[in-house]
This record gives C-alpha cells, structure tokens and sequence, in this order.
C-alpha cells in the first residue's frame, strides 16, 4: 500500500501504540499506511508471546510495558488502546515523558481521572485526541448533516446490543472490570446527538440490569439512558453484552424530527448471516434511508422516500485487510497530525497553552 503524502508535515511523527486488541492493531496498520507517522514501537502484554504481530509488523520493537518503552524510544505519540482502568494513568506518563496522546474512548473511568488528564495536557502543551470516530467516518457525518435538515425537536433512537460467546464474552468481560457497555459505546452515539442537535443536555436517566454472575456486583451488562436537551430534543440509546443478548434489533440508528427522518440501514436488515459479535457491522453502513414528511392535499405523501447508499464507506474496525481497516484510522491520524500542527503554530505565536480543541473529540 502506497502512503498518501500529507503537504502540512514535515516531520514524520514517531508513534508507538500500546494495546494490541482489535483497535490497537488496526490503528498500527493505519500509522505504517500513513505518511507522516513511523510507527516505532509496539507496547503489549507478554509482547513477545504474540507471534502475529511478526507477521502483520516486522521489524517493529516489542515491549511487555509502557516505562520501559517510552525510555527506549522517546516516542513523538503515543497511541493507547487499552481497558479503560489504564487510560489515564498511561495518558499522564506518556504526556511526562513528552509525548503527544492519542487515546481510545472513554479517556478515563471517572471525572475526575479525565480532569487530571487534560491537565497534564494543557502544561505539557501537547495535543490529546480522544478516539470519536464516528465524527470522521463518511456515513456517520452525512448522518448527521442530514439529521440537521429535520427540523427541531429531535428524536433520537439509537441502540448497539452485542450477543457474545467464547473469546467474545471473555473480552466483554474483561472490559466490564471497569467499564459497562452502556458506556464504553454509549460515548460515541451521545457525541453524535449533541453533534447534531448543537444542544445542551439538561438532564439524563438510566437504567440498568445485570443479567450474569460472572460480573461484579456493582457492574451491568444492559442499560439504556434516556437524555433531554435545552432545545426539546430527546435522545434514547440501549446496549448489552453477553450470550443471553437477543440478535434481533441489535442495531438502530433513528434521527426524526418535523420534516421528516433519517435512518441508517444496517447489514442486520438485509442479511439472515449478519451477527452483532461482528465488529464490522457496528459502525458499517449499507444505506441512509430518508423519509420526508410533507404531504399532499389528498394527504398522501408528497415524496417517496429516498434510499442514499453508502456501501464504499469503510468497515472501521475490520482485521481482514490493511485497506479496510485502516481508512477511519486514517482520518483519525490526520486528525492527529492537525492537532501537532496546531500545537506547533501555538507555540511559536505563545508560549502559553491552549484552552480549546482542535480536531475531532480534541480537548
């Protein structure tokens, strides 16, 4: 695969990607894809166990831990995707050790663990981006820009239930030690309501169930919430994990508002094969289904709904192949280097921090 040439770096920026699940390895093959990353350094539990990555990255240097990893290559970023419990701890040492971060959603398993994050960022001067991939995938902007055109109030119906088996549940498992499902994707479709109602939530309700014994106590594996905004929109989402999770309407995606709706089409609705353990399908879009609102005098409809494909947008998270999975990586990566960029341009006009963001789920 080529590297696309990108015209405002002229450094190319030396990554290394700790957590090497599904999203750690397909964010290290969208660093060796793009120009303006090397990807330096590969940072895994019992790293030199995992005979993949010899294959998928060879040559790259291997680490069981992040300390000894930032001493050896005085990485420029540094990308990390793993459990939850571990972001903010890895943010601040990769931000002390002076590094730019990258870092999956959620940044941190509390508030004030996210605080002291951005914190750390905002001394250091260096660029944080929070992994909202769905603001750089092709059908889940133009989602958006649509849902925009409907008019106020909004309703917004969203779900992502996962029926989970073997090596599945273990990982759902492992990520509820700190984490429940109704948070660790529910932050990518609340993202997408306030990106398109520009609205303020004023108040959320959730519920819960924990549905298994092989869970903590204190932690559910279903929930939905239910949020309100300042401007009359209302939002709902759902999501679970585990074996005992029903395949049918695993995934809805609903904008209505008075002028009409939109919805996204999913792989579920046309295909008996689709599961909702497969990654692919939770961000992959085969249509946006439009429908319009205006009727005739006779009161029939006065258009046809409209079927708007979508089936060249990229499957983000798929593993089958560099292309595939790698082309919202890449948007995130470019995000990343607009982020450095900014940081450069700040620094040189202040010597001061900045308070905003830049790029997508920047802080």
């Amino acid at each position: 695969m080529s590297k696309e040439p990108n015209p405002n770096v002229t450094k190319r920026q030396r990554v290394l990607v700790v957590g090497l699940g599904t999203m750690g390895m397909s964010h290290a093959r969208a660093y060796q894809a793009i120009d303006g990353f090397e990807l330096v350094g590969l940072c895994t539990r019992s790293a030199s166990a995992r005979s993949d990555l010899d294959t998928a990255f060879p040559g790259v240097p291997r680490f069981d831990g992040l300390t000894e990893a930032l001493q050896a290559l005085k990485p420029d970023a540094v990308s990390i995707n793993t459990y939850t419990e571990h972001h903010a701890p890895m943010a601040l040492e990769a931000l002390a050790a002076g590094a730019h971060v990258f870092c999956e959603k959620p940044l941190a398993e509390s508030l004030e663990a996210a605080e002291k994050v951005v914190a750390a960022a905002r001394k250091a001067n260096k660029a944080l981006l929070v992994g909202y991939i769905l603001r750089v995938h092709p059908s889940w902007t133009r989602f958006v820009e649509i849902g925009r055109t409907l008019g106020k109030p909004l309703v917004m119906r969203m779900n992502l239930n996962q029926q989970s088996s073997g090596s599945f549940w273990q990982v759902h498992k492992n990520l509820m030690r700190s984490t429940s499902p109704i948070v660790d994707c529910g932050v990518h479709y609340v993202d997408i309501m306030c990106q398109v109602t520009r609205a303020k939530p004023v108040s959320v309700h959730a519920v819960g169930a924990r549905l298994t014994d092989e869970i903590a106590s204190t932690m559910v594996n279903y929930g939905h919430l239910h949020l309100a905004f300042d401007d009359g929109s209302v939002g709902w989402y759902e999501c679970g994990w585990g074996p005992m999770i029903s395949e049918t309407a695993f995934f809805v995606k609903d904008m209505i508002g008075p002028k009409g709706c939109v919805s996204i089409v999913s792989k579920e609705q046309t295909d008996v094969g689709a599961k909702s353990s497969d990654h692919d399908n939770h961000t992959r879009t085969n249509a946006l289904r439009i429908h319009h609102a205006g009727l005739k005098a006779d009161g029939s409809f006065a258009h046809p709904d409209e079927i708007e494909s979508t089936r060249t947008s990229p499957a983000i998270r798929s593993s089958a192949s560099a292309s595939s999975a790698c082309s919202s990586r890449r948007s995130v990566a470019r995000s990343i280097l607009a982020s450095i960029s900014k940081m450069r341009s700040t620094r040189c006009a202040s010597s001061s921090p900045p308070t905003r963001a830049c790029g997508p789920g920047r802080w």
